[in-house]
Order: C-alpha cells, then structure tokens, then sequence
C-alpha cells in the first residue's frame, strides 16, 4: 500500500534585508516600502504573539478540536495580527522603520 505525502503548511520567515532590496524595485518611494517591510515584520512577530495566547486554550467538547480548528485559529491569529500592524500596532513598525531608513542612508552615504 503507497501513501500519499503529507505538506505542511510553513510560515515565511521575513528577512529584512532581503526585503529591502526586493523593495528598491517598482512603485513607490523608499519611505512607503520601508513603512510596508515594517508593517509586515510587525505583522509577523504579533502572529506568533497571539498565537501562543490561543495556544494554551482548551478545545475539548462536542464541536471542538481537531485539524480544521488549529487552521482556523493559526488564520485567525494572523489577520488580527495585520489588523493591529496595520492599525498603529505596539510600536515595532515604527523602531523596525527607522532602522530601515537608517540602513539606507548608511548604504546610499
């Protein structure tokens, strides 16, 4: 009997390095991209934040549990996540933004 292989879904790792230079090209000024790599770290770092509070949570009971729900909740800790980046955050952004611009300027000097 063969059996079929198993994936499993990854999160990306954000590199900022790499995403500054992958976002040198195309639309928009420096300062937008670097607002956005910022964002997205942000972004990341409160996935994993929320994450780990649902992660203590009990889903035992009639409808509870299971695969479907780990997916669910892992959706669901990521869209809180941007929401809140996307909305002023806790502060990261802004400390990973001017980090940014500063390597660029220490690049472009």
């Amino acid at each position: 009997m063969q059996t079929a292989p198993v994936y499993v879904a990854q999160k990306p790792v954000l590199n900022i390095e790499s995403a500054i230079k992958a976002g040198t090209a195309g639309k928009g000024s420096a300062e937008d991209k670097a607002r956005k790599v910022a964002e997205e770290f942000e972004a990341s770092f409160l996935t994993t934040y929320i994450g780990q509070m649902f992660s203590g949570l009990s889903t035992e009971g009639v409808f509870g549990g299971g695969y479907g729900e780990k997916v669910y909740r892992d959706m669901m800790s990521e869209q809180y996540a941007k929401n809140a980046a996307a909305n002023g955050g806790i502060g990261i952004a802004n400390q990973v933004y001017s980090e940014i611009l500063r390597m660029q300027e220490a690049n472009n000097s």
